[in-house]
């Protein structure tokens, strides 16, 4: 069975007419889903009951599954969520200062192959539908008080976002509108590896979205052994990208800076990247790296964590260190999903003999 937001309005509506219900049933369904919480079809009820009954035998209203759900000390939520086909993926919800932010997810998996990063390590699988990406916010605003509301997403989880961007954009638009999820354009930050032409597509589209650029190198020497796509595109498309973003919108890009121990943290590579960002209106956002089990990568020293923001804050860089959140828990994009399929796998060994 299909789930209710995989649906097109138009397929949704043409069902419920040939069962004699009007066309204001699909509105109804959508704000149950979207603003009243219901994840079964029985909580719909200002629904007649026998229209109930056949839409269980046709759909489901939500079609994916919470698989595990962990919290940890300092109230971050994370899901890992079993989609129809048996997939995985991720989403978060971090919680600070009264804003309550949906870190989600785009891929199964990715394609762009960060040789740090957890989400990349077994590829990428397909793209999620509109409809799976828009559950993942759906299921984290259920996590909160009834009254209360998502404020942000950040759209960091698994996946390369500007790689399945008509889905994204579709599910975004339903988040942001009034009868949707309600949450302002400008609220909403999307994260990409440097795909330079989806990067001005995205700028063209006249939103007000937030853009975040994964640089993690001040150079192609360095970002080409740990960011595979360099090769095919280089930095200096992905910033010319990024400063056509800034002028169509008016919005300020982040760039974002994993720091690997030894490889990319030095102070010479602070002022290399402070030589880079000079000029532009960025902000650099700062991640110490998060120990994935079976990479060969570290944290940075706090040493040279404060030498690195030093350097960039003399040369007149914006630049914030950002917090650990929800470490206990495999928070960092992709780890919860690959010790699940690790459990998963030597489960299925046990049971037919190979272990």
């Amino acid at each position: 069975m299909r789930a209710l937001l995989d649906v097109p309005n138009e397929e949704l509506q043409s069902w419920l007419k040939a069962r004699g219900q009007p066309p204001m049933r699909v509105r109804q369904l959508r704000r149950w889903l979207l603003l009243g919480r219901a994840e079964s079809f029985e909580q719909m009820t200002d629904l007649p009951r026998e229209l109930r009954q056949l839409l269980m035998e046709e759909y489901l209203p939500l079609g994916i599954q919470i698989a595990r759900h962990l919290v940890a000390g300092d109230e971050t939520h994370k899901l890992l969520l079993r989609l129809q086909d048996g997939q995985l993926v991720e989403c978060v919800l971090i919680q600070e200062a009264g804003r309550h932010t949906a870190c989600i997810s785009t891929q199964v998996g990715c394609g762009m192959g960060c040789l740090f990063c957890a989400s990349g390590l077994n590829g990428v699988a397909r793209n999620l539908t509109a409809g799976e990406i828009l559950e993942q916010l759906i299921r984290l605003r259920n996590l909160l008080p009834v009254d209360g509301r998502l404020t942000h997403i950040v759209v960091m989880g698994m996946g390369e976002p500007l790689a399945n961007l008509d889905n994204l954009l579709q599910a975004l638009e339903v988040a942001g509108s009034k009868d949707g999820l309600g949450i302002g354009a400008r609220h909403i930050t999307i994260s990409t590896v440097g795909l330079p032409a989806k990067i001005r597509r995205l700028a063209e589209l006249g939103k007000q979205y937030q853009l975040a650029v994964s640089l993690h190198a001040p150079n192609d020497v360095v970002r080409m052994h740990i960011v595979p796509t360099t090769e095919k595109t280089g930095l200096q498309a992905i910033l010319a990208a990024a400063d056509y973003f800034f002028e169509r919108t008016g919005r300020q890009v982040t760039y974002e800076y994993v720091l690997l121990r030894s490889i990319n943290d030095s102070v010479a590579h602070a002022k290399e990247l402070a030589g880079l960002l000079t000029g532009r209106q960025a902000h650099v956002n700062l991640i110490p790296f998060n120990d994935v089990e079976g990479l060969p990568y570290a944290r940075p020293t706090d040493h040279d964590l404060q030498a690195f923001v030093n350097e960039l804050r003399r040369g007149g860089i914006s630049v914030k260190v950002r917090k650990r959140k929800g470490s206990e828990i495999d928070a960092a994009c992709g780890q919860l999903r690959r010790s699940s399929l690790k459990e998963e796998a030597q489960a299925l060994a046990v049971g037919t003999g190979r272990l």
